[in-house]
């Protein structure tokens, strides 16, 4: 085969992959702000009412600060995913509390405080992100800190609350386990 038949070989197998890639990666992904986190007034009492209405598993709260490099893949490589927003949206009222916010909330149990002492006084947040699951009684069922290594690690990380296997079993055992 001559140099010019491969180069026009490589180049068509080059383009047909973009191709496909980049029409898989426009029907999947969706801006995260818009689908993947609800709208708060930061009452979180009001919002626990709200997702029982609702007929939510629970709250996911993901703590995060704006300079974050790990939220930030978070949200532009799992929080974007289709299948993300549907399932989570599905199964929890999603909120972000900024753990350097001066902004005043009301937490679970009706007390005003700001997010940063939420997130630090309460909720013992240090490193960013946190993906803290509440059930319905506004109690924490399962704490998650870090970026998951994937999508497919996220979506196990919702399966495990949704499943209520946090009663039983930490989320690592749960990981492996769903890995046999």
């Amino acid at each position: 085969m001559s140099s010019i038949a491969r180069f026009f070989s490589l180049s068509l197998l080059f383009q047909t992959a973009c191709l496909f890639l980049s029409m898989h990666a426009v029907a999947e992904v969706r801006d995260a702000e818009a689908y993947f986190f609800n709208e708060s007034f930061g009452n979180f009492a009001e919002e626990l009412l709200n997702a029982k209405d609702e007929g939510k598993k629970g709250v996911l709260l993901m703590f995060q600060q704006q300079d974050c490099p790990y939220c930030h893949r978070m949200r532009t490589t799992v929080l974007n995913q289709k299948r993300v927003q549907d399932y989570y949206r599905e199964n929890f009222l999603i909120f972000q509390v900024d753990i350097e916010g001066d902004i005043e909330i009301t937490d679970f149990n009706g007390q005003q405080t700001l997010e940063k002492d939420f997130a630090f006084r309460k909720n013992r947040v240090r490193a960013t992100p946190v993906f803290a699951f509440f059930g319905l009684d506004g109690k924490r069922v399962a704490r998650y800190t870090g970026a998951t290594t994937d999508v497919d690690e996220f979506m196990l990380l919702g399966k495990y609350v949704v499943d209520g296997k946090y009663r039983s079993m930490s989320f690592n055992r749960y990981k492996r386990e769903q890995q046999h």
